[in-house]
């Protein structure tokens, strides 16, 4: 079986593969060395990002997370610094994480223009997106958004719920308050409806090779993303380890990510410099492993 073959058909026997302790790294190798530090360009938007975002919100809910939880303000800030420090530039927060703090700390050492910043909001209504914007740039000490997300999306009609929050989006992003917008899908429905809505320019997407903590299967999740990458949309892979389920499996989750054509790039929630320094090790021998 070629490469191309398996990864057009065979998510599921990657699943399998991992369940038996044997994965087929030689059907996922890449013939070029890919590191976390690669800069890519998200969809048609025109940003250039990292391929690997800095993840803040690892078991992330009621504005906390693991990263929020066990490294405080200081603690935080200083680990997304020492990621710029080794070549990342992408930042992935929210408002349910509680990390609007930290990385306003982080900038204080760390030019704004350098970093991508990715947030994300539960609004609703047109006032509660109007007040999000504000809190949001004021809460991170920045002047815009690079990459605005409507987060958890759950019915297949979210576009009609959500549509006077979408139209104050649209109108920050002509005032250069917002770069680009789109959705987190927490259900295959909103997913497909996403992939259908023009407003959707970026879309984070759970996908890892065992189908842990995702939408669908990862042959069907993958075929909505193949989707999404035909309308030029920018696709953010997530749950990457699986919300730590595959932690005994980094390389292979990691070489299944970085296989991927239909993700520009993964966010993955270090919780320490070392996890950070691991990781960014283990990304280009990943890609290549034979």
């Amino acid at each position: 079986m070629k490469r191309r073959e398996f990864l057009k058909t065979g998510t599921l026997a990657g699943a399998a593969a991992l369940q038996l302790h044997s994965f087929p790294y030689h059907l996922f190798a890449a013939e070029k060395s890919k590191k976390a530090q690669d800069i890519v360009t998200l969809g048609k938007t025109g940003i250039k990002l990292t391929r690997l975002a800095q993840g803040t919100g690892t078991i992330g809910y009621n504005k906390s997370s693991n990263q929020t939880r066990k490294l405080g303000i200081q603690g935080l800030a200083e680990l997304l610094r020492a990621g710029v420090d080794q070549g990342l530039n992408f930042w992935d927060c929210a408002d349910a994480y509680g990390s609007h703090p930290h990385v306003r700390e982080a900038l204080k050492g760390v030019k704004r223009e350098k970093v991508v910043i990715m947030t994300k909001t539960w609004a609703t209504s047109e006032s509660q997106m109007r007040s999000d914007l504000d809190r949001f740039r004021q809460e991170l000490g920045i002047d815009y958004i690079d990459i605005l997300l409507l987060h958890c999306m759950q019915d297949t009609d979210w576009p009609e719920k959500k549509k006077a929050a979408m139209a104050v989006v649209s109108e920050a992003k002509e005032k250069k308050i917002v770069r680009t917008h789109g959705v987190s899908c927490h259900t295959i429905g909103a997913l497909r409806t996403a992939a259908a809505t023009d407003w959707v320019e970026v879309q984070l997407a759970r996908l890892n090779p065992i189908g842990a903590h995702m939408d669908a299967d990862p042959a069907t999740v993958i075929s909505v993303l193949k989707e999404m990458k035909s309308k030029g949309k920018g696709v953010i892979g997530m749950k990457i380890l699986g919300q730590g389920d595959l932690r005994g499996k980094v390389d292979e989750a990691l070489q299944y990510a970085l296989a991927q054509d239909v993700l520009d790039c993964f966010t993955i929630g270090c919780e320490s410099r070392g996890e950070m320094e691991d990781l960014l090790k283990r990304i280009p021998a990943a890609s290549t492993r034979g």
